[in-house]
């Protein structure tokens, strides 16, 4: 390919992607690091990442990496921002590209984590990392309370049958507080936007507690006619 002279003798910069991706388990919000398996920084600990390739995109390298780690792909995934301090990276001039993702722990390869050096950790759990990672994550989970605070992204940590519970507590973990239980329950049911299943989850007691689901279809309807959802 011809490059114009408009372009020759301009500095090249690497392009990574970074991903930032949480996961939901045990009623705490996790986080799905590595351990770095190539200098610089051989050993410590890191986010998910890699080099943007000739012919790709920045998200279709992020779903890339995304899928090369966890054998998920078409799940929910936005672009968090650019990191291009000259020297955040120790080993060459690169500007990265972040982005946080949201899946659903159980439905992960966790064979394939587990060859990538992945583990998941709670937020109290995330040891030093490398380079800027760290202000990634904090630029994540800020993201992600602002926008579930007006979109239902937090189903995407959920499994697809859940119990109210589960729902409170999951929302507990993006706000880093506790919701009053009453006003919550009557909150979510009043935006009929869950369907209510004749199941019931009984692992934490004999009368059990019934199981719910997110009405996507139901959801995008009522939002046509102007509903916001917000928690």
């Amino acid at each position: 390919m011809m490059v114009s002279s408009f372009y020759s003798g301009v500095p090249r910069h690497l392009v990574a992607v970074d991903g930032i991706i949480f996961g939901f388990e045990d009623s705490r919000l996790k986080l799905l690091v590595i351990q770095r398996k190539v200098d610089p920084k051989q050993g410590e600990w890191s986010l998910v990442g890699g080099f943007v390739q000739e012919g790709e995109s920045t998200d279709a390298a992020a779903a890339r990496v995304l899928k090369q780690t966890t054998g998920l792909e078409n799940i929910f995934m936005d672009q968090l921002g650019c990191y291009g301090e000259v020297e955040r990276d120790s080993g060459a001039r690169v500007i990265s590209i972040a982005y946080y993702a949201l899946i659903r722990v159980k439905e992960h390869d966790h064979i394939l984590a587990e060859e990538h050096g992945a583990h998941w950790l709670e937020l109290h759990q995330i040891p030093p990392l490398i380079f800027d990672h760290g202000r990634m994550i904090a630029d994540a989970l800020k993201k992600l309370k602002d926008n579930a605070h007006f979109h239902p992204i937090g189903f995407e940590l959920l499994p697809e049958k859940f119990t109210l519970s589960q729902l409170r507590s999951l929302y507990e973990e993006i706000y880093q507080h506790e919701l009053d239980r009453r006003n919550f329950r009557k909150k979510i049911l009043s935006m009929s936007i869950l369907e209510k299943l004749e199941e019931k989850d009984k692992t934490t007691s004999k009368k059990g507690a019934h199981l719910y689901r997110f009405d996507k279809q139901k959801y995008e309807q009522l939002t046509r006619r102007g509903f916001v959802f917000e928690i």
